[in-house]
Parts: structure tokens; sequence; C-alpha cells
């Protein structure tokens, strides 16, 4: 790259000749944009408000801040959730965006006709709410040739007569990324059906401020007022950004500009982002590689970063520099790379000063100081559990019976606050990147090397420092006495899963060492073995009583990959198994971080970090409910117990029942709200605390430093509980870590996801097409949703990309469903019939699209045969 400082002056930057518009506004804000200028340059997005002004409003209620979601899909919808937990506000267009992006902290103004939606006609007698001034821009996908159909939306499309591509109904979406392909388009349905009560006898006369007028047989609205909240759409426009969280980094293409002749083209090139909801962005030549302007078509496949610094209120497009360029698209290191910028992921080495608060004497070894001040548990039984490819193991566990027939059980943690002392260079990285994140092909690690699969790592046959959380429990798993404090402890194996699996599913077997990894000396496999069995007995009535009690699990399909050794590229995928052995690891990991929570929220009520989810969001979770009455599924909502029940005794006992359940599960897992860590001296109302799928009142993370900034400072609130230093943080900064935490543990949750995806498109390059049976998810007018069995993923597959006489849609009393006619396969023969409705079992193909890291699904043909 040529790093000449040869910048753009944003100021001297209007929209190319020719170019396309990146922000075309909505007819809501045309208002605003149609005043006179006297002279300069027509803006297109408003001024921000003034910080004074922002503050007002916000403390007089007329203002709103949230973090902006903006619909994948489709960029030029997006939303913030209302403060009442009721439904989301919507921003309607890039220019009531006002060049804000993803996931940053915005206010928004209401606007004038706050809960107003224009009313449109599909059907006699049927209310269809329009979102004012729908976004019908041209270049929706920023000059990519996804076609528009291909974005997406929150609910499913009723065509309306003059504007067939627009949806009829805007509803709020969690927009997790991943929801890219779906949405919840089938929960729009239910939306559709209560419209329909509002539909009048031809005779009628008004009724609650509906009418009916000559021009047509739908009713009008006088006082949309008088309509149902569930019916109106609140919408807003972005007044100001309070926090940019969006990292401003985005991969992409350049291209030269359309106009030659510009003054323009001279000097920059435009930059387009593969995420549409990125703006495109002006960058100088001088970034550019030298033979750019001469050759462009040799960079037409290269993928390059560019950082976004500035946006223009009289400009489409941002200005930005290129960062790097990363190499070819479609390749696993160029493309990992791209997303890890994209989502703020610090993969640099680890910097001087942070290395130099490691000890420096190696072979370290645990002074004599420091072994008097803990308890000694090295000739206990104690090893550790892990995939079989960890090398950050943080945690592990022990069980010994006692005399009088009952258990001490133990969880023992990687002490990593003993070596990442407050206030130091490494805590100030550590706490800046907040958690390791995990690619198919590798870890970005929070900590060095050294402490990562070292000094902390709790390796066999190697003395280490830990926190320990000790029970006496009878074989029922109850808890009859509890003890925390500092131990210290020596491994005497390194279990995979794979290995306390089988010791799990073969009681009576004798394992020779051969089977397993290196045992310590001073204890025999059949010890271990038996301590493996009593934790899966004792494990399987924590859990039992856990779901007694009123907890919930939404289990989501995962995809895990075998990678070629050489080359780095997948050669298998399947589905990770979650198996007994994982169940006994997780049930002593709730446990023990339960009573970490509960004994630093006892010694610090102000300043506990814990961790809490809330309930689902009501709006969301009612959609979903009226659904699952549609489609004549008995499932109760009212609490986190019940809903697990449900999912658990739904189904039957025929193969497919798992299948049904993983439909269900990832609905049920739409309107759930992401777990959030914070600090008990901000939050007042205690109630607040609760997790919601635990159905706990006190839980945090303690269970996982190595990897997690949040736990650091759980153990250094637990040292000081237990008589050790007082730490250093007021209660407002440990918030501030909780809320930089809960930000970059989403991040890296979505990072993990682009890796799976990332990996799996080349796999279907690689290996496609690929055959599976798959099970209808949601059902829309023209297309439906699918769960790929074999493979975790969902799909969206398109009546009109099959070979097809025709199709129809229609409603089986509250159920939707499409009836398919394919085309016969030899003159002779009759149309084959398929109906398709919720649960349906179809074959499907993936097959790559030719386009870098895009496939798609296709249905196979039924059988003719009866």
């Amino acid at each position: 790259m040529n790093n000449s400082d040869s910048r753009i002056n944003p100021r001297q930057l209007g929209t190319p000749r020719g170019g396309s518009y990146a922000a075309v506004p909505t007819s809501g804000d045309r208002k605003t944009l149609n005043k006179p200028t006297r002279g300069r340059k027509k803006s297109i997005f408003e001024a921000y408000m003034s910080k004074e002004d922002v503050s007002a409003g916000l403390k007089r209620g007329e203002l709103i801040q949230g973090p902006l979601r903006i619909n994948p899909k489709k960029y030029h919808e997006a939303f913030i959730p209302s403060p009442d937990g009721t439904r989301d506000i919507f921003i309607d267009g890039v220019v009531a965006r006002n060049r804000a992006l993803n996931g940053d902290i915005v206010v928004v103004k209401l606007k004038v006709i706050t809960l107003l939606s224009r009313l449109y006609v599909s059907m006699p007698g049927v209310l269809v709410i329009k979102p004012d001034g729908s976004d019908k821009e041209t270049e929706a996908t920023h000059e990519s040739d996804v076609p528009e159909d291909m974005l997406g939306t929150c609910i499913p499309q009723e065509t309306v007569k003059g504007d067939a591509k627009s949806p009829d109904v805007i509803i709020e979406a969690q927009f997790d990324d991943n929801d890219a392909e779906h949405g919840q388009d089938h929960l729009q349905d239910t939306l559709t059906d209560d419209i329909k009560k509002f539909s009048l006898d031809k005779n009628a006369v008004g009724i609650s401020g509906v009418h009916r007028t000559k021009q047509n047989d739908g009713p009008k609205v006088n006082d949309p007022r008088l309509l149902p909240d569930k019916f109106l759409q609140r919408t807003a426009k972005v007044v100001y950004i309070l926090e940019k969280k969006h990292s401003r980094a985005a991969t992409g293409f350049i291209k030269l500009l359309a106009d030659k002749n510009s003054e323009l083209f001279k000097r920059c090139a435009m930059f387009s982002p593969v995420d549409h909801r990125v703006p495109r962005a002006y960058v100088s030549l001088a970034d550019c590689p030298q033979d750019f302007v001469t050759r462009p078509e040799d960079y037409s496949n290269m993928l390059f970063i560019c950082r976004i610094v500035d946006w223009k209120e009289d400009s489409n497009f941002a200005t930005g520099y290129l960062a790097k360029s990363l190499g070819q698209a479609g390749e696993i290191e160029p493309e990992t790379e791209g997303i890890l910028t994209e989502y703020g992921v610090d993969f640099s080495d680890f910097s001087p000063e942070a290395l130099e608060c490691l000890p420096q004497n190696l072979p370290w070894v645990i002074s004599p100081g420091e072994l008097a001040k803990r308890r000694d548990l090295r000739k206990e039984c104690i090893f550790t559990i892990d995939p079989s490819t960890a090398k950050d193991l943080d945690d592990a566990l022990s069980c010994k019976q006692l005399p009088d027939g009952n258990f001490e059980v133990g969880v023992h943690i990687a002490d990593v606050s003993y070596f990442v002392l407050e206030e130091t260079a490494l805590d100030k990285i550590a706490s800046e990147r907040a958690t390791s994140v995990y690619l198919v092909q590798k870890v970005i690690p929070m900590l060095p090397k050294l402490l990562c699969e070292e000094l902390c790592s709790l390796n066999p046959m190697r003395d280490r420092l830990t926190f320990s959380v000790m029970w006496k429990v009878t074989p029922e798993g109850k808890i009859l006495d509890e003890w925390l404090g500092r131990t210290v402890m020596c491994s005497c194996v390194k279990l995979s899963y794979d290995h306390a699996q089988s010791m799990i599913e073969n009681p009576g077997k004798v394992f020779s060492p051969e089977e397993l990894p290196p045992v310590s000396p001073q204890h025999s496999i059949a010890e271990i073995q038996q301590a493996v069995l009593n934790l899966h007995r004792i494990a399987q009535h924590l859990r039992k009583q856990r779901f007694i009690d009123g907890a919930l699990r939404l289990d989501q399909l995962k995809l895990s990959f075998t990678l070629d050794q050489e080359s780095g590229m997948p050669q298998g995928c399947y589905i990770y198994q979650y198996r007994d052995s994982n169940k006994l690891v997780e049930e002593f990991m709730l446990l023990a971080n339960m009573a970490v929570a509960h004994q630093i929220y006892r010694s610090f009520p102000e300043q506990a970090l814990l961790r809490r989810h809330p309930p689902p969001q009501t709006k969301l979770l009612k959609d979903l409910m009226e659904f699952c009455n549609q489609v004549g599924l008995d499932i109760d909502f009212s609490s986190a117990g019940t809903l697990h029940k449900s999912l658990n005794e739904t189904f039957g006992a025929d193969k497919y029942s798992e299948a049904r359940k993983e439909v269900l599960t990832n609905m049920f897992s739409r309107p759930m709200q992401m777990a959030l860590y914070f600090c008990t001296g901000v939050l007042e109302d205690e109630t607040l605390f609760r997790h919601y799928a635990l159905n706990v009142p006190f839980y945090t993370h303690f269970t996982s430093p190595i990897r997690r900034y949040a736990d650091i400072i759980v153990h250094r609130l637990l040292s000081a509980s237990l008589g050790g230093s007082p730490i250093k943080m007021e209660k407002e900064a440990i918030q501030r870590q909780a809320d930089h935490c809960n930000d970059r543990k989403m991040a890296s949750k979505r990072v993990q996801e682009l890796s799976a995806d990332l990996f799996f498109a080349i796999f279907v390059r690689e290996c496609g097409p690929l055959e599976s049976e798959a099970m209808v998810m949601g059902v829309l007018n023209e297309a439906f949703d699918v769960l790929v069995l074999k493979f975790g993923v969902q799909k969206r597959i398109y009546c009109n990309a099959l070979p097809l006489l025709g199709f129809h849609f229609q409603k089986v009393g509250r159920k939707p469903e499409l009836t398919l006619m394919w085309e016969p396969e030899k003159p002779e023969q009759e149309s084959v019939p398929q109906v398709i409705t919720i649960f349906t079992l179809v074959e499907v193909v993936l097959t790559s699209d030719g386009v870098p890291l895009k496939y798609s699904a296709l249905l196979k043909r039924p059988s003719s045969e009866k």
C-alpha cells in the first residue's frame, strides 16, 4: 500500500456525476430537505443537536436513547428499543438514520406523526400498515449485484398494487446479524390476522374511527390513535450519536469513479463495503495500489480494509482511508482478518510493556510464602475435562467420597488475578480485549501465551495457584456445606470430553493407560474413573432439580469442522454433540458461579460484578405465542421453566421429534434478550438482578478467567472478600468495564459465527453440492425458510428459483401453507404437487453461487411415485 499522506478534504467532495446516491431521502425526510439553502450546498443530513440540547431533551423525556440495530438485509430499516419494552422504534431510511452505524448508541426524536402510519388496502376490509415514507432506494445494495428480494425483511411480503417490492408492515426485529436471512417474517402473519378482525360488513358505518369510502372497499382511519397500539409503529430520526460503538472499519472492494472527466476522478476511488449497512466512501487514490488506475480489473476481487473517518451533512458518501489490502476475497485468512478488523478485535502482538508484567525468571515456581497462604490440595485427585484441542485449561474438578457416604466436590479455577495485577500495562490490555475470541482455525487470546497456556493453565502434573469452591454434598446432590478459598493444586490428568464420556458410557470398563493421556503416578485410572462417575451421578441430580426449579435451556445447533493440517481448508463438518460429559462440567461450573455471586454480593453490595438475564421482550414473545397458536402448538410461555417443559414434552418420540424441537428452539431464541454484566451498586432494584434462563436471583462469571476479563474482576472481589487486598475500582468504573465486557462479548459471539459461516461457505464451494434433509421453519407467500438438519444452517428458498408451473399460498385455519406445482419431468407425466407448511420435512441441495462465500439452498423435486 502507498502510505502517502495525501488525504482528501471531505469538504471538497460532492456527489460525482453519474455516481449513485448512498442516501436517498424517504418521503418523511423530504420536507426538511426542500428548504432554501441560499447558495450553499444543500444538506442531505440534518446537523446533530448540541450536547446541551440533547442532555436537556433526554431529561425532559422529549428524546430517547438506545443502541441502533440496522437490518443486515435491508439496510434502510433500523430500530432502537423502546424504553418501555414495547414495540421497537422504527428509523425509516438512511437520511433518518443520520450517519449512525450499527451498534452506535444514538439519541432519537420521535417524528411529529409519532404513532401514525399510513394505511393502505391489500384486500377488501383488511387494514395493512405502511410505514410513513417507504424507502425506495434504487441503489439499495451499494452498487453490489445482490437482488432486492435477497435483502430479506422482518416480515412477509404481501403484494400491494403499484408497490410490489415494499413490505406491508414493518415490525421490530431483534436483528442479531445472523438473522439476516430470516428476521421475524413468519411472526408477522399474526399481525395480519389481527388486522382482519377490523374487517367491516359492507353496510357497516364507522366503528372506532374506521369507515369505508366510495373509492375502495377498504377501511380508512380518521384518527389512528383510536387503533390499538399493535397496529401502530412509532418512527423517529437520529439527532445525535452518543457513542460510536461501531469500529468504523469495513472490508470491501475499490473501483474507479464513474465520471472519468470529473476532478474527483483524478483524486479519489470509491470503496464499496461488503456489509451494506456501512456507507460507500471516497478514498484517496494515493492510498490505492500504484497501478490501480491503469489496471483496475486486477483488483476487482481484492479485499481491502477501509476506515471511515468522516461523513459530512452534504455528502451521500463518507470519507475513508484504505488501511490495508487483505488479499483475494473468498480465501480464509484475508476474510478472517477482515472480520476481526470490522468487529474491532485486537489481534496484534502484546506490547513489551505488557509482557514485562509477566514473571521474568523462568521456570516459575510458587514461593513458600504464597504456599503458606493457601489450602494445599496438591495430593488430591483433581483433573480437567476440556475439548481435546484446548490449551487454556482454567477449570478443574474433584470428587472424594467421605466416610459418612457423602462427597466432597470441588471446582478449582486458575488464579489469574495473581499474575494480572490491577492498573498494570497487562491489566489495561486484558481489560480492553475483555475476552478471547474463538475462530474455527485459531484463538485470539485475551492474555499472553505464557499465561494462557502455561502459568495459569491447569496443565497435568504442574503445581498451580487456584481459587476453589468446595461442597459437602449427598449422593442426591443436596448441598450440606460450602467452602470458598485460595488453594494450590496439581492436576493428575488432562481428560477430554470424549475420555469422560467413554467412562460414563462404560462404567464397568477397565481402561488401559494407552486409552488415556498421561496420568500422575500418585493416582490410579480407577480412582479417576470413579470420581468422574460420581460427579456424573451428582450432576444428573443437580440438573434435574434445576429444571424442576424452573430453569430453561435453548440449545441451538453448533457446526464444527475438521481441517486439513497442511492447507487449513475445511475437510468435513458436523453438528457438535452436547453429551453427558459436557453436562457434568456445566452443572458444577453453574454451581460455582452461583456460590461466588452470593459471596461477593454479600461482601460488596455496591461493587459486585454480577450477570443478569432480563426476561424475553414482551412484544416479540406475544407475537411468538400467537404464532404458536396459529400452527396448533400448545406452548406455556408463562415462565422460563414452563417454556422448557413445553419444549421437551411437545414433540413425541418419532425420529423427527428432535428436528421439530430444533426449529422451535430457534424460534424461541428470537425474543430472548442478551445476558448482561452489571455492577450491583448502579442498579437499585434487586429484582432486576435475576437470571431469567437459570431462574436464580444472583449469578456471575467466575470459572473462565483466562478467557474473560469479567471473571478476573470477580476473582479480585472474591479475594478481597476472603481478606485479600481491597479492589481499587469504584462502582462507576466497574459498571463501565461491565458495559465494555458486554460489547466485546457480543462482538466475539458474532465473529465466532462469521468464522463458522466463512468455513461452511468454503466447504460448500470445495465439497458441494451438499444434500440434506431440512425442516420448514417459516412460510411466506413466495418463499419459505428451512433449517438444514445435517449442518444446522438456516436458508430461505424462493419459489421463483424452482422449476414450478405455479404455487399457491393460503391459510388453513390460521396456519400458513404453500402448495408448489412442480413441472413434470416428462411431457406425459402430470404435475407433482407439494405442500409446504411449518415442520414439513423436505430435501434440499446446497450449492455454491460462484460469488465468494455465497451459496444457495434449492429444494429437491419430490418423487412422483406414490
